[in-house]
């Protein structure tokens, strides 16, 4: 399993400064999610910068690096905890990126090759990893042919649903215009009934220039400022002007093949 950090601001900012209240938490937590770390990042130039590392974020030099070298308005950030089987690879390290798009996810389903029928065949032969997660990223950029990234995220989602056993589903999309994110549970699932009721939980918070969308374990708390995303819902936080909304996607309540 893994955990998500994901933030918009107003303006450029050090990722370090952006997110001081945070670091040291969400890099405490890598002690046990210590099987690499990615970050995504919009640069000034208009240039989307990934990086990544298999050492757990706290054992990584490049990690704190990046987090002081990294001058965004919308990033996300991941910390990777391999689900068995799985390979601690580059490959297979988190965010996967496209283009303009950067993708994270936090939870496993299986078999891998579940939703491999419903993946653009150009898109999944030129899959780098062995990763469950990846083939998640494939299908969003498969259903992003023909649709928004809201219905993209909330649609790919079913399609997993309906097809393989899953613990989590949540995750982060980074485009040009905003940063998604979308958070279900299998509470039935082995590692929700051994980890409890708030494992899986997102939530975010919006204060004077910032958003910022996260896992448990960072302080994050409804009340104090947090709230909780539903399950099977999209969050979406506007890059330009911070808009935050949340959106029900009705025809992905069930699920939706094709």
């Amino acid at each position: 399993m893994c955990r998500l950090l994901g933030v918009v601001t107003h303006a450029p900012t050090r990722l370090a400064d952006t997110l001081t209240d945070l670091i040291e938490p969400f890099t405490g937590l890598s002690r046990e999610h210590c099987d690499g770390w990615g970050v995504a990042a919009w640069q000034p130039d208009g240039e989307l910068a990934v990086s990544k590392d298999v050492l757990p974020a706290h054992a990584s030099p490049a990690f704190a690096a990046t987090l002081a070298g990294s001058v965004t308005d919308a990033a996300l950030l991941h910390l990777r905890m391999a689900s068995p089987g799985l390979p601690t690879e580059p490959r297979n390290t988190h965010p996967f990126s496209a283009g303009a798009l950067a993708f994270a996810h936090n939870g496993y389903f299986a078999p891998v090759e579940a939703i491999d029928e419903l993946i653009d065949p150009d898109l999944l032969a030129g899959a780098d990893g062995d990763t469950d997660s990846e083939r998640y990223f494939l299908r969003v950029l498969t259903r992003l042919h023909d649709e928004d990234p809201v219905d993209a995220l909330a649609l790919a989602a079913a399609d997993i649903r309906e097809r393989a056993q899953f613990a989590s589903l949540n995750c982060l999309l980074l485009t040009q215009d905003a940063l998604y994110a979308y958070s279900e549970e299998n509470p039935d699932s082995e590692v929700s009934r051994r980890r409890g009721p708030d494992f899986f939980r997102l939530r975010y918070q919006a204060r004077a220039g910032r958003v910022v969308v996260a896992s448990s374990g960072i302080g994050a708390q409804d009340g104090d400022g947090w709230s909780l995303l539903p399950y099977r819902q999209v969050l979406e936080i506007r890059r330009s002007d911070l808009r935050v909304s949340t959106h029900l996607v009705r025809g992905a309540l069930v699920g939706a093949g094709g």
